[in-house]
C-alpha cells in the first residue's frame, strides 16, 4: 500500500495567463467542513521577485488502485480583484505560508487525497527535540515519479531549539538538502502510536518549508552552503483557517 502522507501532497504550478511561470509543493488541510491547499506565501505572491501569478494548478489522484490516474485543477488566486488566498503576519512581520480555500466541487471524482487536520498538529512544542527526525514531502526542481504521480521525500532533522521562535521569526531550522521546487512542502514528524486506535495518517505536521537559509558572509569559493532550511511552524495554519 502507497503510504498515505504521499497522497497529503500535490505539485503546484503557478501561471500568468497560460504562461508557466513556477513549479512548487503544496498540502492539503482540512478544518471542520473546510478545505485548504497549503503552500509558502512566496509562491502565489512575491513582490521582491516580481512574482505575481493568476492561477495555479496542481493534480489529484483519482484512486489508489490505479496512480497513474489523475486529474488536474486550476484554482484562481484572484476573484473579483481581490486575493483568493489568506495571508497572516505577527511580531516578527509577514509568515511565509499561504492557505487557498478550495471548494469540495473541484475534487469530485477523487478519492486518493489526504488532508492534515488540527489533531496532526503538535501540541507540546517543547517535547520535540533537536535532532529529531523527520522528512520534507515534496517536489525539489520537480522532480517526482512522474508515471504513479507522487511525490519524493527527503531526510530532515531538528537544527535549532523546536518551540523557539529562531531570530525572532515564526520558523524553526531543519538540517536538510533541498532546492527549489520544494517550496511549500509540509515538514512531518512520525507519530507515536496510540494503543488501539489505527491513524490512517500517523504524522505530526511540524511545518511549512520555505526556503534554504544562508550566510551573507559566506565565501562562496571556498565556503559550502549551510544545508539549513527555514520551516514555519505549522500553527499558523490555526489563523489561516479561521471561519
Amino acid at each position: 500500500m502507497t503510504e498515505a502522507v504521499l497522497f497529503t501532497t500535490t505539485q503546484i504550478s503557478t501561471f500568468d495567463g497560460n504562461r508557466l511561470l513556477t513549479r512548487a509543493s503544496g498540502f492539503f488541510f482540512e478544518r471542520d467542513t473546510r478545505l485548504y491547499l497549503i503552500t509558502s506565501g512566496h509562491v502565489v505572491f512575491d513582490e521582491a521577485s516580481g512574482h505575481h501569478p493568476d492561477r495555479i494548478e496542481f493534480g489529484v489522484h483519482r484512486d489508489r488502485v490505479d496512480l497513474t490516474a489523475t486529474v488536474g485543477i486550476s484554482v484562481p488566486l484572484y476573484r473579483d480583484g481581490k486575493a483568493a488566498w489568506r495571508a497572516a503576519s505577527d511580531t516578527g512581520g509577514p509568515i511565509d505560508v499561504a492557505a487557498i480555500p478550495l471548494e469540495r466541487a473541484v475534487l469530485a471524482g477523487t478519492d486518493a487525497w489526504e488532508a492534515f487536520r488540527p489533531e496532526h498538529l503538535e501540541p507540546a512544542l517543547d517535547a520535540i527535540e533537536v535532532g529529531t527526525p523527520l522528512l520534507v514531502v515534496g517536489f525539489p526542481l520537480g522532480f517526482h515519479d512522474t508515471v504513479h504521480h507522487l511525490p519524493v521525500v527527503r531526510q530532515a532533522g531538528i537544527a535549532s531549539s523546536f518551540g523557539v521562535r529562531f531570530q525572532g521569526q515564526g520558523y524553526f531550522l531543519t538540517d536538510a538538502r533541498t532546492h527549489r521546487g520544494t517550496s511549500g512542502a509540509p515538514v512531518v514528524m512520525r507519530a507515536a502510536p496510540r494503543p488501539g486506535v489505527e491513524d490512517r495518517l500517523p504524522w505530526r505536521l511540524l511545518g511549512v518549508h520555505a526556503a534554504r537559509m544562508d550566510v551573507g558572509s559566506r565565501d562562496r569559493e571556498h565556503d559550502e552552503s549551510l544545508g539549513l532550511n527555514c520551516a514555519w511552524y505549522a500553527d499558523v495554519l490555526m489563523v489561516l483557517t479561521r471561519a
